[in-house]
């Protein structure tokens, strides 16, 4: 890692860094990488508990919570926003805010940020959690939220746990309430994005907001 930088470690020598030791039979990488296979690979270790990693041969509480540390850290790291960061001009700039936060949830999440007249990020929000529909995400929830900010624009998200972001009927619902709930008080939905595993849907750049042409 001092040598070539992190980012050319394979995702086995990062956790052998970890785990920083091996066994009487085999060593740390050998270890490593039998770790991300019986937990399903990078992904499902990140949802994986104490216990869990004690179950695999070699992983002592030690260990165990040496890994479980490294992977609270990159939760943590994933959540913070920075203080500040550029503009956001397109659903690329707004996706990267809260995927890798997102990308993973196991049930949906209704987030928004908020933002200035410059498009620059003031808040970002969870509004709520659960599965969406039109009763339970209300307008007034997000504009309220607006408000007292002063925003001068909101971009909505929610997660799919599937991992595939293709809206379904209750998304575009949602996405059309918001849209004139925010004509009338004077705040502009920029965007509804759906999160999906690594991959994004927006609302308006495929045309589901009022007014933008669907393709």
């Amino acid at each position: 890692m001092m040598h070539e930088g992190a980012e050319r470690l394979s995702n086995a020598e990062l956790v052998a860094i970890l785990l920083r030791t091996g066994t009487s039979s085999e060593s740390a990488l050998h270890l490593a990488e039998r770790v991300l296979t019986q937990t399903g690979g990078l992904r499902e270790l990140a949802d994986v508990t104490l216990n869990e990693l004690m179950n695999i041969r070699g992983i002592g509480p030690a260990k165990a919570v040496q890994l479980f540390a490294g992977i609270e850290l990159g939760r943590r790291i994933s959540r913070t926003l920075p203080p500040e960061r550029k503009a956001i001009r397109s659903p690329r700039d707004a996706a990267d805010w809260v995927m890798e936060e997102m990308r993973h949830l196991k049930q949906e999440h209704f987030v928004c940020l908020f933002l200035n007249t410059k498009n620059h990020v003031l808040e970002k929000t969870c509004i709520f959690v659960g599965t969406l529909n039109s009763s339970v995400v209300h307008p007034r929830e997000v504009y309220r939220q607006a408000i007292r900010r002063s925003a001068a624009g909101v971009i909505c998200f929610h997660n799919h746990p599937s991992g595939d972001p293709s809206p379904s009927v209750e998304d575009i619902q949602v996405t059309e309430r918001l849209f004139q709930a925010g004509r009338i008080v004077g705040i502009e939905l920029i965007d509804h994005i759906v999160i999906g595993d690594g991959v994004f849907f927006s609302m308006r750049e495929n045309g589901y907001l009022p007014g933008e042409p669907r393709d």
